[in-house]
């Protein structure tokens, strides 16, 4: 069986962005449809809206460029994708670099500056905290590589 993955929306050229954009990646959306695998927008699945405020992580909040607290939104989008992540029984997801939701390893640092720091989105952690491995938008040929090693591995969740 070929491995599933979550993929962000974004990266397929859905114009889900907080500033209503895409980041539509051509390699991106040939390996996705390829492979079948599972497209969210977590911001969306959590009942935000394109174009939205800016928003970024502050410690465990995520908060708007306005100030508006949207952590409840983001916690539901982040349990929406991994319940269509276990639905689909998906090992893997592939999602969109620095964004307070789908950030991997690096976010940006609450200040709305441009400044980075080390961290997690708050979909990225929980699929990480659920065992998903979660790549960003230019790890494709990383994760395209540790799916075909299970695979080949025999190591697929079935």
């Amino acid at each position: 069986m070929q491995p599933r993955a979550l993929v962000s929306q974004c990266l397929l050229g859905v114009p889900c962005r907080y500033d209503g954009a895409c980041a539509g990646k051509e390699d991106v959306c040939r390996e996705a449809a390829a492979r079948g695998w599972i497209p969210v927008c977590p911001e969306i699945l959590g009942g935000l809206c394109t174009p939205r405020t800016p928003a970024e992580r502050q410690g465990e909040r995520v908060v708007a460029r306005d100030g508006t607290d949207v952590t409840a939104a983001y916690r539901r989008g982040a349990e929406e994708a991994l319940r269509l992540a276990k639905l689909y029984g998906a090992r893997y997801a592939l999602l969109k670099e620095r964004s307070p939701s789908c950030g991997s390893g690096t976010i940006y640092d609450g200040t709305f500056t441009g400044r980075r720091v080390p961290g997690d989105g708050v979909t990225a952690g929980l699929l990480k905290a659920n065992g998903i491995e979660v790549f960003g938008e230019t790890e494709l040929s990383e994760m395209i590589q540790r799916m075909k090693w299970d695979e080949e591995n025999d190591t697929v969740w079935q």
